[in-house]
């Protein structure tokens, strides 16, 4: 399998540090980045991590990783409770997806609550801040490396 892991960020994920730093934090999307290649490069992992405000490109991006991927981690941020498009993107994927969220989306507002995402996903992590990142890298490197044996 390959060792090649998508990091998938959606919509206003760019403003990360910006808006809202009481529920998403100080840390940028680049402090996120720069801490996904450390984990990455500490677990044999090759990183392509990507952000896109644009339902149309996260699916274009996970079909690319459909070919050349080992596994999806994604935070598809408010698409996660719209997009049944996402959904049947990731279903057509044969390896591990893990789903991240920034903030514990099981505190906050309802429609929050749903995740299209959940359907597809190894595994999901939420309310960790954006430490849930390296977590997931983790995780994904565990489930590839299951594969192998």
């Amino acid at each position: 399998m390959s060792r090649i892991v998508y990091v998938l960020n959606g919509p206003n994920l760019n403003l990360l540090g910006k808006r809202q730093p009481h529920i998403y934090g100080h840390e940028t999307l680049a402090d996120v980045e720069a801490e996904c290649r450390r984990t990455a490069a500490e677990l044999r992992l090759e990183l392509e991590f990507r952000q896109s405000n644009a339902e149309y490109q996260l699916i274009d991006w996970i079909h690319e990783a459909r070919e050349r991927a080992g596994g999806i981690v994604i935070n598809p941020a408010a698409f996660t409770h719209t997009s049944v498009a996402i959904l049947d993107a990731l279903n057509a994927c044969e390896f591990p997806i893990i789903e991240v969220h920034i903030s514990n989306v099981h505190r906050r507002e309802p429609f929050r609550h749903h995740s299209y995402v959940s359907l597809v996903a190894s595994g999901v992590i939420a309310g960790f801040g954006t430490q849930g990142y390296p977590l997931a890298l983790q995780r994904l490197a565990r489930l590839i490396d299951d594969s192998e044996k």
